[in-house]
């Protein structure tokens, strides 16, 4: 049974089984190589162990052929008894032993080198997404899911690593049996060698047939799997939301929709590169049954003895099983490739401006912030602030109020140096903001923002967070200041209690230690986002209290719908439409009887 219409059923999906370009192999390939530059010393080694065990492995059949002849011409015919000649019998098959155990040896050190070697790599390429994540401006995270971008940090990232592990030794070792073992057979029986190669000739043919058409497959796989993972991220997060509106159904159908053209693009890359393996086995038997039929003939024609038959037999087989291998390799270089070019394609996002060169700072910080005809909008093609002009003097309180959608929270935005402005200069004592560092400017800055964030680690280490020589006291005292105090000393571990996302706090409780954080930051400015929106009542006059002791003496910023918690507020700043429509304080604009009056009577109406 179908799930039934939703309201978030083929929400930003287009058709359920869309048609993948392929990725740019080659050029994926080149820039792995590329990025795989510092560790090329010790692959290289490893091709050089992979190499020597597959040359091992091609000399034995040569001997195994020796002492197929010696054990047959010590068999018992008509007029011959026959003398198995044991010494020499044992002298072949220690040599035959050495040759393996090297060839083990070698393949054991290639394959302990490549693991290492992999991992590394992965390890690598994950600090520096991680790295790359901190340079990315906002921008990026509002246009792509946050659970696409994990999935280049876990899934691709894997994907690379085991490619890398499982193909390059394979594809050396393979290789390099298939040489060998050409060179052998040529110099054994060149007749049954063609017959071999013509063989292992119609086995490639389709290898690489099937190879291109599956790549693009693997590309698909990898992208749909990062927007599965999105969805479901998506989804979960917000798991009591979509209960609380029914939104189960659509969610399915969403999740079905993705899930389907991931079950698509996987099964196709994965069955056309599984008919490689059945493929290479079918070429082998293929090769081994004519190889047989041509060396009876030429064993009845005198042109051949046992011992090369059955050396050849070996061969043939050894020559055979790096189709396999190889078909293995290209299935692991072919994942490779897409999620590389995922990985690859993150790391090449724009960065934000490298800002080493810029050397402005506030030495001693007074408060005054200008905005200065700033003008600046999310897509270049959609304002949402016009033309903005103010100034907030020294240790002033400003109160920015207004409908939703008017600009307010973009205002706080452009404060802390998340976007820059279009066009405009925002000014800290004289100093325009783009001409200090990020860090600077958001060193000036404390901020409470509507949405808590707690991450999983002691009260402390949440209320402490980056700042450097805090005081269990200085802690208390924070949580005094916010009515969070009796919550702490009720708890058996006190400040040592672990929060995470499962932890049973309220959500205002949650807003008591963002408001705490903010206390011990002590930083110069202050940002209030509709800072006790999740509190009841009695906490908030609590807060309330708290925060105004915290704002004595700062430039602060704040961010309100209930306008009784700002009448007391220097200036205030009433925007609609990205513009500021009325500016003065709560007594000032009251007596003008405009669109302040009107929003603050409104919340006061039966």
């Amino acid at each position: 049974m179908s799930p039934p219409p939703g309201p978030m059923r083929g929400r930003r999906h287009g058709p359920s089984m869309p048609t993948e370009k392929a990725a740019d192999f080659r050029g994926t390939i080149v820039k792995l190589v590329r990025y795989c530059r510092p560790y090329l010393p010790a692959i290289l080694i490893a091709v050089v162990f992979a190499a020597l065990g597959a040359v091992m492995s091609v000399i034995g059949p040569n001997f195994v052929g020796d002492l197929s002849d010696l054990i047959s011409e010590g068999i018992p015919v008509a007029g011959h008894s026959g003398v198995i000649d044991m010494d020499a019998v044992m002298r072949i098959s220690v040599i035959l032993l050495s040759i393996y155990a090297a060839s083990w040896v070698f393949n054991f050190l290639q394959g302990y080198i490549m693991a290492t070697t992999s991992q590394r790599i992965a390890r690598t390429m994950r600090s520096e997404i991680s790295a790359k994540i901190n340079r990315m401006p906002l921008r990026y995270f509002d246009r792509h899911q946050f659970g696409d971008t994990l999935s280049r940090v876990t899934n691709d990232v894997d994907s690379v690593g085991v490619a890398l592990n499982s193909s390059i030794g394979s594809l050396v070792n393979a290789l390099a049996m298939l040489l060998g073992c050409l060179v052998m057979m040529l110099w054994t029986n060149w007749i049954m060698a063609g017959v071999a190669i013509i063989a292992t000739v119609f086995g490639f043919v389709l290898m690489f047939t099937i190879m291109r058409r599956s790549q693009k497959y693997f590309v698909g796989q990898q992208r749909v799997l990062g927007e599965v993972n999105g969805q479901i991220e998506e989804v979960y997060s917000g798991h009591t939301v979509v209960k609380a509106f029914n939104g189960e159904y659509g969610a399915i159908g969403q999740f079905v929709d993705a899930n389907g053209r991931l079950y698509s693009n996987a099964w196709k890359s994965q069955f056309l590169s599984g008919m490689m393996m059945p493929l290479m086995g079918f070429v082998g038997n293929l090769g081994y049954v004519a190889v047989c039929i041509t060396g009876s003939v030429l064993m009845v024609q005198g042109h051949a003895d046992i011992g090369t038959i059955v050396s050849f037999m070996i061969y043939v087989r050894l020559f055979t099983s790096p189709l396999n291998l190889i078909a293995q390799a290209n299935t692991s270089i072919q994942s490779a490739a897409a999620a590389g070019e995922r990985v690859f394609e993150f790391l090449g996002e724009e960065e934000m401006e490298d800002e080493s060169s810029k050397t402005a700072a506030i030495d001693e910080v007074r408060g005054k912030v200008e905005f200065d005809h700033v003008r600046f909008g999310y897509l270049p093609d959609k304002t949402i602030i016009h033309d903005l002009s103010f100034t907030a003097e020294p240790g002033s309180k400003v109160a920015v109020v207004g409908p939703t959608g008017a600009g307010k929270t973009t205002l706080v935005n452009l404060l802390m140096r998340f976007y820059d402005p279009d066009s405009g200069e925002i000014r800290i004592d004289g100093i325009p903001t783009s001409d200090m560092p990020r860090e600077k400017v958001r060193d000036l800055f404390c901020m409470i923002l509507q949405d808590t964030w707690i991450f999983e680690g002691t009260i402390r280490e949440n209320i402490v967070y980056s700042e450097e020589g805090v005081t269990d006291e200085d802690v208390m005292r924070a949580c005094d200041a916010v009515g969070l105090i009796h919550f702490v000393n009720t708890l058996p571990e006190g400040l040592d209690t672990v929060l995470d996302d499962r932890a049973s706090i309220s959500a205002g409780q949650r807003q008591q230690i963002t408001i705490a954080r903010a206390i011990i930051e002590n930083a110069p400015l202050l940002i209030l986002d509709e800072a006790t929106s999740s509190v009841d009542t009695r906490t908030e006059r609590v807060i309330q209290r708290a925060m105004d002791d915290l704002t004595v003496g700062r430039t602060s910023f704040v961010i309100a719908h209930r306008l009784s918690t700002i009448r007391n507020a220097d200036v205030i700043l009433v925007m609609r439409d990205g513009d500021i429509k009325e500016i003065g304080n709560h007594d000032e604009l009251m007596a003008r009887n405009g669109y302040y009056a009107e929003l603050y009577n409104s919340q006061f109406e039966e």
